[in-house]
């Protein structure tokens, strides 16, 4: 126990490490936690770090999913509904089946074999594109598609993949009990998420217990999640139907408090499961490196080469006519929804980086078949899908912010986010203006003393002041920008009065932490101003 604690802390460590070289030198963290896990397992002496399979798809994928699905606009997601279901279930089909031809063709595989590689490697990460993408300050749409993508198209490759190695497994395969099972397991998802959904709200709203709230949010993906896998179900879709719920429904009814601590516990948690799955997925390097002693190195690479062409590929084939078609045939869809310009479905199809989901399943395949033989391949399987997971984090990963540079959609984001910036404010006026309506009838309503009246309304007219006005072209600042900075200054200076005030004994300590808590949440305050600001 004490040595694997020990070794938690390396890779938290490790983790911290990585992640400051990668702000330090502008890096995806993504991309530098793998190659540092990949350097970190050849170092002599290293002790292996395992990837249990069970865990990352039991422990660590439903708090991804359900965090990502409660951040997730369900009015957003709704809206994208067609372009998010053509990628997360017409994209992963498609590229299963390609990968399947191209592994029986060209690398002679089984054609069950060559399904159950095509569900291991068919669907993209959710973490890795997603952070790249938001780094790159790309069109909130394109985030919002490529966001809903990575939430639900685990579901339809972790199916396809239970289908496929249930073929192996049997030696037979019917289309229609698979089409009826994926379709009832679809319904009964969405309806068990829904229901999840409405009772971790009622419970976290009668906790009344800030401490228990977030207790109930972190069990509420697992019981989503477990149910639904443990009967025979993904798991995935009652997660992500959980998460929709709970951001769409949320608002209302958990509290001020339980929402501020909340989303910094999440934060947290969330960036340490990504980071830790990234630097694990590069220490798995040595385990696979001894497998891959057992197969020729050529059919190896020849395998690995193949397929990442083919997952690159397919993607290209399947979202430019799934994104054009349909605007031909539909013209209720032209009204709708406008054909995009050629240069977003050209970076949705470059984003189709592969995550920790495709080497968790790849690592779950069965070692041996009912009749006590190997399960055939299973060690190229294994070695193709890590090849493809590394040659997509680390090439297209690499690519990405170039592609985007050279088509010029980063200037479009920052457009896009200079008017959100100037909805954002004119909302902030229209809320205070209503309050300062609703304020007035309150003071003559109720007779409010002049002194309480005269309070309330100073810190009105002080929240309409500090309002303020967006810049119109990039690299220009506006007081808030060009303020920021001073007030974190003069923050500054009132912490070091008030410790000062604490060491002379003027004050106790459970003074101290009240007033240090007013002046934190100011600089969040102003901190959250600042980044939403587009420079």
């Amino acid at each position: 126990m004490a040595q694997e604690f020990l070794l938690f802390l390396l890779v938290l460590t490790v983790l911290c490490a990585a992640a400051i070289a990668a702000r330090k030198f502008d890096l995806t963290p993504a991309i530098v936690f793998l190659i540092v896990g990949v350097a970190l397992a050849f170092v002599p002496g290293m002790p292996p770090i395992v990837m249990e399979p069970e865990a990352v798809l039991l422990l660590v994928l439903p708090p991804l999913i359900y965090s990502a699905g409660v951040s997730m606009s369900w009015r957003e997601f709704k809206y994208n509904l067609r372009p998010i279901s053509m990628l997360a279930i017409g994209a992963v089909i498609f590229t299963t089946c390609a990968v399947a031809c191209a592994a029986h063709w060209l690398l002679h595989l089984p054609w069950a074999v060559g399904f159950v590689l095509g569900a291991i490697v068919s669907p993209p990460d959710v973490v890795a594109p997603l952070a790249i993408a938001r780094r790159l300050g790309l069109e909130h749409r394109i985030l919002v598609i490529l966001e809903g993508e990575g939430l639900a198209n685990d579901a339809t490759a972790l199916i396809l993949y239970r289908f496929a190695v249930a073929a192996v497994m049997t030696g037979s395969f019917s289309l229609l009990t698979a089409t009826v099972s994926f379709t009832g397991i679809l319904i009964g998802e969405i309806v068990f998420g829904i229901v999840i959904g409405w009772l971790s709200l009622r419970l976290r709203q009668w906790a009344h217990d800030t401490r228990v709230e977030i207790s109930l949010s972190l069990l509420t993906p697992y019981l989503a999640f477990w149910v639904p896998h443990h009967f025979g179900g993904s798991g995935v879709i009652a997660t992500v139907v959980t998460g929709l719920y709970v951001s769409w429904n949320g608002p209302l009814l958990i509290s001020a408090a339980t929402r501020l601590q909340g989303i910094f516990f999440w934060d947290f948690v969330i960036w340490l499961i990504e980071g830790v799955l990234f630097l694990i997925v590069g220490f798995q390097t040595k385990l696979l490196f001894e497998t891959s002693k057992v197969l020729p190195l050529n059919d190896v690479l020849l395998a690995i080469a193949i397929t990442s062409a083919i997952v690159i590929v397919a993607r290209f084939m399947w979202v430019f006519p799934s994104a054009y078609l349909p605007q031909l045939f539909s013209e209720r869809i032209r009204k709708r929804d406008p054909a995009p310009p050629w240069r977003v479905i050209v970076i949705i199809g470059f984003t189709g980086i592969r995550g920790v989901v495709s080497l968790a399943v790849a690592l779950a395949l069965p070692f041996t078949l009912p009749d006590g033989e190997a399960f055939p391949h299973r060690n190229l399987l294994l070695l193709t899908s890590f090849g493809v997971i590394f040659v997509t984090v680390v090439g297209i990963g690499a690519a990405l912010p170039w592609v985007v540079k050279w088509l010029g959609l980063a200037k479009k984001g920052h457009a896009e986010a200079v008017r959100e910036r100037e909805a954002e404010i004119a909302a902030r006026r229209e809320i205070l203006e209503s309050a300062r309506e609703t304020l007035k009838t309150i003071i003559a309503e109720r007779e409010l003393p002049e002194s309480l009246a005269k309070f309330l309304e100073a810190r009105h007219e002080t929240r309409m002041r500090a309002l303020p006005d967006p810049p119109r072209n990039e690299g220009e600042n506006t007081p808030a920008t060009k303020g920021a900075s001073m007030v974190r200054e003069i923050i500054t200076v009132e912490r070091t009065l008030l410790h000062k005030l604490l060491r002379d004994g003027k004050i106790t300590d459970e003074t101290r932490r009240r007033i240090e808590r007013d002046l934190d949440l100011e600089e969040a305050v102003v901190n959250n101003r600042e980044k939403n600001t587009p420079l």
